[in-house]
């Protein structure tokens, strides 16, 4: 059997840690997470500043969620973020469209340009500049920011995801 970093037992987590898992949808991620107590809470409130908190659209933001989790081939971050896509909005059909090998051409113009986005940073570390200025002229600082920082967020969740071998829940809470 493969290695695989454990989950830990709520009797090995601290209180105040126990009391925040609780609060949170029972997936294997925060359960996970909870692994690096110091780290624990400060992620879940950096998660939650991008999930729920950012001015960047969350349809647009799933777009390029889904595309960094087939890049980076992270399962159980597509597995989950498939299910919040069709909830904002993402259809079938555009969620086929974005699981391809090689650039993203088949959605329409923003749609492509959000998986390209996702490709860069997550193939080449840094956004090039036409991508960039594309970014900056159609949402703005603020949100071209989030959409940059949400990406690279989500880069480090499937590192982590896939280098901890996260299984899936046999029923996901989502």
């Amino acid at each position: 059997m493969p290695p695989r970093v454990p989950l830990p037992a709520d009797e090995d987590l601290d209180p105040e840690d126990r009391e925040l898992l609780a609060k949170l949808p029972a997936l294997n991620v925060f359960r996970m997470m909870a692994n690096a107590p110091a780290s624990f809470r400060p992620w879940v409130e950096f998660a939650f500043s991008i999930l729920a908190k950012s001015e960047f659209d969350a349809r647009k933001r799933e777009i390029a969620v889904l595309r960094v989790a087939h890049v980076t081939r992270a399962g159980y971050e597509w597995f989950q973020h498939v299910i919040v896509a069709k909830r904002v909005g993402v259809t079938d059909e555009e969620i086929e469209k974005i699981a391809v090998d090689g650039p993203v051409t088949q959605l329409d113009e923003e749609g492509n340009l959000l998986c390209r986005v996702a490709d860069e940073i997550s193939n080449e570390v840094r956004l090039g500049d036409d991508a960039l200025q594309q970014i900056l002229d159609r949402y703005g600082t603020r949100q071209a920011t989030e959409l940059i920082l949400c990406v690279s967020y989500f880069n480090l969740l499937s590192r982590f995801l896939e280098s901890t071998r996260v299984e899936l829940e046999e029923e996901s809470p989502l």
